[in-house]
């Protein structure tokens, strides 16, 4: 496999992302779209989730496509974040028709970014325009590292961002990650700038560092959050045709990602969590094994991403811990 040409989650064509963010805050929103209804599907392995209407997201429930997706800072604040992803959407006329009135289903997901020395002193709370600015601001391009619900993210040792990825794979489809990194755990090894997600970098894009010359596999973690404060959200696309069934399978593969790229994951003060879409324009040709194929790459661009997320951060007055590149070579 290879990375797509902006190696981001958009490399699958019709999906677009937006951001917006406030630095004063340090926080903000990360908005996935597309220009008609896609197919989506959940699954949480942490301990501590923070969701809106995903629910309807199972294999059983009526709905079957969503209009976007939200990830968000703030807690539980940053869920009002889809309230103003509806408005856009309901000005643009899309939803979920019943009768006349039109419904945008928009799941949404948080972090936790309270405590991380930004302004929370609002009188009104922020998200529901965050929300908004970041819907419509969604294109093929977007930035990650410090930016839309990276603005605020933090890790175990470093500052956390936004991460996206991409690969094409040799049977011709496409899968992509976007995933807010604001994690108990680490994403560098020790106290190096190696990346746990090293063995699947491509092209260099974590700084071709390699693996360490040592793996502290009898350090003993400590946890440096306290439990809710800690959560990484993902969302992992293809242009595959996928069910929502097959695409829960997806986004339990691409958990694996999370394990690869983060140390130690799926805590109990961790609310872990991918989402799973498709654009659905490309048959499987090959079925079982495309599918088998699918789910390694999801966890291999999930992995990736959460490295590129961190090895984009950048410092901002009043942040509480250091960027990937203060570290010692």
């Amino acid at each position: 496999m290879e990375p797509g040409p902006l190696n981001l989650i958009t490399d699958i064509p019709g999906l677009r992302v937006g951001n917006a963010g406030d630095p004063r805050l340090k926080s903000g929103v990360t908005v996935l779209t597309a220009d008609a209804p896609f197919a989506a599907a959940l699954h949480v392995m942490g301990g501590a989730p923070g969701t809106r209407e995903t629910d309807l997201l199972a294999p059983d429930k009526l709905v079957g496509g969503v209009d976007a997706l939200v990830l968000s800072g703030g807690s539980a604040f940053g869920l009002a974040a889809c309230d103003g992803v509806m408005a856009g959407l309901r000005a643009a006329g899309r939803g979920f028709a019943v009768g006349t009135a039109r419904v945008p289903i928009v799941p949404g997901a948080i972090v936790f970014d309270l405590l991380n020395g930004g302004a929370k002193d609002w009188a009104d709370n922020p998200y529901p325009a965050l929300g908004r600015a970041a819907y419509d601001a969604a294109g093929a391009d977007f930035a990650i590292g410090t930016a839309g619900a990276g603005t605020g993210a933090t890790t175990g040792n470093l500052k956390g961002g936004l991460g996206s990825a991409s690969a094409i794979l040799a049977n011709g489809l496409t899968v992509g990650a976007l995933v807010v990194v604001n994690a108990l755990g680490r994403a560098t090894v020790g106290d190096t700038r190696h990346f746990w997600a090293a063995p699947w970098e491509l092209d260099g894009e974590l700084g071709a560092l390699g693996l360490p010359d040592r793996f502290p596999a009898a350090d003993e973690p400590r946890p440096a959050k306290r439990l809710g404060e800690a959560t990484t959200i993902a969302i992992v696309a293809t242009d595959a045709v996928l069910d929502k069934a097959a695409l829960q399978r997806l986004a339990i593969a691409a958990h694996d990602g999370m394990a690869r790229a983060l140390v130690p994951s799926h805590t109990p003060f961790d609310g872990d969590l991918v989402f799973a879409v498709s654009s659905g324009t490309k048959p499987l040709a090959d079925p079982a094994v495309d599918f088998f194929l699918l789910g390694h790459a999801a966890a291999s661009c999930l992995a990736r991403a959460i490295a590129r997320g961190i090895h984009a951060a950048s410092q901002a007055p009043g942040d509480l811990q250091p960027v990937w590149r203060d570290l010692q070579a």
